[in-house]
């Protein structure tokens, strides 16, 4: 049956033509609230199994449609729900990142809000592109989980995009998911669908923060899932981090520091006097000391433990350092024709240093712990955060680094 085109009423997420195999399953014992509207929904779609799904290329048929290069993407599910700005927003980062990225996005959403935004943002020629060269896929969902509900209405909305995108990585329907919405939904969800890893107490949120050097980042966890933190927490974020910074950002031997208030051993609260001799015990990580507030980013540590309640305080502060920085040399920039001229030969500049800094840019953090690749986006992000969070869900599945934290929960079992 052909395409038909989009009109006035596109119904993008309605319409059997447009997108004639749905595939999702939904745990039937979750409860749901909004059951009436799920089934309304659902029925919709026609839904079908594949005998056979291969995450890169699936079947015959599909590798000779979309071509040699097309079969190195991988499969990427998206809340299209999530974050302030959403559907649209997201939907937008998703259209420019299958262009820029190796990979294909399953896209979840609320049909008739995914339709509005498609109008509103002026988005259907481009998604009709993408539609037809299979880099985009979209799957309905029911009522979403807003921002300030709490994370234990994923138990409830069985059907919320959060959980049908971590649906989509649990059946293996996609490498990883990414989601700007509720941050603490989204680690509810995966704790409940996808499970923590064997031996892992509590998963950590890592966020990569920029240092003096340009070529270097900092791995911060945890920057919020656990605000009250055991030693015994810290002691596994820095297992799981030192994981990540070796297989993803190719570190050959991370350097592990300690968020505390002085350098010294005998400083700190209670949590960072108990957890230090942990850490120095330690032999499977290099430990190198405390890190105080000023050290985070000297490019003296690859990878910085605390509890959430600080990581966030301070990825908040950091979110804001480079666009005050950029107003106050707008300020100070002179005035007048000489002004104009000297912030033109500064124009190259002042771009390179809103890229290193700017949070738009660094868009996304890991959820790390969890039997999955799961990436928690900025609730305010726009389209360059969701390239940016993208490509690092691209970059932590094409690395393979499930498997190593795999074999790191397997050896703390043992």
């Amino acid at each position: 049956m052909s395409q038909k085109e989009p009109d006035s009423q596109i119904g993008y997420l309605h319409s059997e033509d447009t997108y004639p195999e749905l595939i999702i399953e939904c745990d039937s014992r979750s409860l749901c609230t909004d059951e009436a509207v799920g089934k309304d929904l659902w029925k919709k779609a026609k839904y079908q199994k594949r005998p056979s799904f291969n995450l890169v290329g699936e079947t015959e048929d599909e590798q000779r449609t979309y071509g040699k290069s097309d079969i190195d993407r991988i499969w990427v599910a998206v809340d299209g729900m999530g974050g302030d700005y959403a559907p649209g927003t997201i939907l937008e980062g998703c259209l420019r990142a299958v262009e820029l990225l190796p990979l294909k996005i399953r896209f979840v959403a609320e049909p008739e809000l995914f339709d509005l935004a498609v109008q509103e943002l002026r988005l259907e020629d481009k998604l009709q592109r993408a539609l037809s060269n299979g880099l985009i896929e979209l799957i309905p969902s029911g009522i979403s989980i807003a921002m300030s509900e709490e994370p234990t209405m994923v138990r409830r909305k069985c059907r919320a995009s959060i959980n049908i995108a971590m649906d989509l990585v649990r059946i293996g329907r996609a490498t990883s998911m990414y989601s700007a919405g509720n941050s603490g939904a989204v680690m509810a969800s995966a704790i409940f669908r996808l499970g923590r890893l064997v031996g892992i107490d509590r998963p950590a949120i890592g966020a990569l923060f920029p240092t003096k050097d340009p070529n270097q980042q900092v791995l911060v966890l945890d920057v919020g899932a656990n605000t009250d933190c055991k030693p015994s927490y810290l002691h596994q974020f820095a297992l799981l981090g030192n994981i990540y910074s070796q297989y993803v950002l190719q570190v050959e031997q991370p350097r592990i520091g300690l968020i505390n208030i002085g350098e010294e051993d005998c400083k700190g609260n209670e949590l960072c006097l108990k957890t230090y001799p942990l850490l120095m015990a330690e032999n499977r990580f290099n430990f190198v000391g405390n890190c105080e507030g000023r050290d985070v980013l000297s490019g003296n540590f690859d990878v910085v433990i605390c509890d959430g309640f600080t990581g966030n305080v301070m990825l908040k502060f950091l979110e804001s350092v480079g666009s005050v920085l950029l107003e106050v040399l707008r300020a100070e920039l002179p005035r007048g024709r000489r002004g104009k001229v000297g912030s033109a030969f500064l124009q190259r500049n002042l771009v390179r240093i809103k890229k290193r800094l700017d949070h738009a840019e660094h868009g996304g953090a890991l959820l790390l712990g969890i039997n999955g690749i799961s990436v928690i986006g900025h609730g305010s992000s726009k389209a360059l955060s969701v390239v940016s969070a993208l490509r690092l869900a691209y970059s932590a599945a094409h690395h393979n680094v499930m498997s190593d934290l795999k074999k790191l929960s397997t050896a703390i079992v043992n």
